[in-house]
């Protein structure tokens, strides 16, 4: 990168900064203790252009690129995870399916809206019997002259019940054909659409994660992203700059927990001086520094190969299965340093702790990352 670029990049880093310390860290664990989804908040983020990063603005996004957009949700998650994983897919899923996939009409419906926080967006791909086996899904569409009609419901869906439009994988032909399931586009009100459950989670606990139903729903073939029976595809697509951010999400909530650890361990004293004089803690930061160098590492080459359009199947897998990982490796290792107090909900670190696990599950677990990985090193 040029020297006007890495200015550019460390301006939109502080800005995200601020905009975290400022209007999310206040409300943290408030959020978190009552699973609250804060809309508001994500209408602010919308303002300040952290809702359409990669969105052209033309459509009144903010026309940025990956590097950008690993920086902006890298800050919001050394603050909150639960924030960073709803900016995240908030852009990369619902967001950037549209901005790649639909039609000229589509992209100016709906991605002012969402670019700017006036909507916000949901993605269903998952199922509660198909997670990493989609093509088994069985909420279907039925042609009925120029409309689908739709059942089945679709679970573990962000923004679920708040989203005001949804990009949704529906299968529109066979059973286990890659070429028979279709992205639609669907807005909140809809007759036959509604949103079901909410989850009660572990971590992550003010991202709002719900279920989506389909009684009889009717679609118009205008509502088809792309083409029909190009859904699969395009959400493979889609996944692999979603891995990105879920890289991106990972690699906030290391540092955040990183750099918590070392403010902790250079403040607290045992035996008559700071943890942090001790091999025993100074070896866990040394470790922790050095996972969280290797993982941004992947996700920066990775974001530079995605902004020059190239492909990044491998790479973002890799990025995707390492970072998470390392989030959990290091918030484990933070609350071990913090010892009783990394227990308790007084400190920042058993948070990290708690969202870090989503991250090696959700848009493809770390064995699915594998096998992605496997086989294209094998097709190499």
């Amino acid at each position: 990168m040029t020297t006007t670029e890495l200015d550019n990049l460390a301006m939109i880093a502080d800005s995200a900064k601020t905009f975290a310390e400022t209007h999310i860290r206040p409300h943290v664990m408030e959020w978190d203790e009552s699973q609250e989804f804060p809309i508001d908040c994500m209408r602010k983020l919308g303002e300040h252009g952290f809702l359409g990063v990669l969105v052209p603005e033309e459509y009144g996004g903010s026309g940025l690129g990956y590097q950008e957009y690993v920086s902006v949700i890298e800050e919001v998650a050394k603050v909150c995870g639960s924030i960073g994983l709803s900016v995240a897919a908030h852009n990369s899923l619902c967001t950037n399916h549209i901005l790649m996939f639909g039609t000229e009409e589509q992209k100016q419906k709906y991605l002012p809206k969402l670019a700017t926080g006036e909507w916000i967006g949901a993605w269903g791909l998952t199922e509660s019997n198909t997670g990493s086996d989609a093509m088994r899904m069985r909420c279907t569409a039925e042609r009925d002259g120029d409309y689908f009609v739709v059942n089945g419901t679709k679970n573990w869906i962000t923004h679920g019940k708040s989203g005001d439009v949804a990009v949704v994988l529906i299968r529109t032909g066979d059973l286990l054909d890659s070429r028979g399931i279709t992205a639609f586009a669907i807005e909140k009100g809809t007759p036959g659409f509604s949103s079901g459950k909410k989850e009660n989670k572990l971590g992550m606990r003010a991202s709002e994660t719900a279920e989506l139903v389909f009684d009889n729903c009717r679609l118009h073939k205008s509502q088809i992203l792309g083409e029909e029976g190009q859904g699969f595809i395009q959400a493979m697509k889609i996944l692999d700059g979603g891995r990105i951010s879920i890289a991106a999400l990972s690699l906030g909530i290391a540092k955040g927990a990183y750099e918590a650890s070392v403010k902790y361990a250079q403040e607290r004293e045992q035996f008559g001086k700071p943890i942090a004089q001790f091999q025993a803690i100074s070896f866990k930061l040394a470790d922790m520094a050095t996972k969280i160098q290797a993982s941004e590492l992947l996700i920066r080459k990775a974001s530079e190969i995605k902004n020059k359009g190239g492909n990044v199947t491998k790479i973002s897998a890799m990025a995707k299965y390492y970072a998470s990982e390392v989030a959990v490796e290091v918030s484990t290792d933070a609350v071990q340093i913090f010892g009783g107090y990394g227990y308790t909900k007084d400190f920042p670190v058993e948070k990290f702790y708690r969202d870090s696990k989503l991250c090696t599950i959700g848009e493809g677990t770390s064995e699915i990352q594998k096998l992605v990985i496997s086989r294209e090193l094998l097709k190499d």
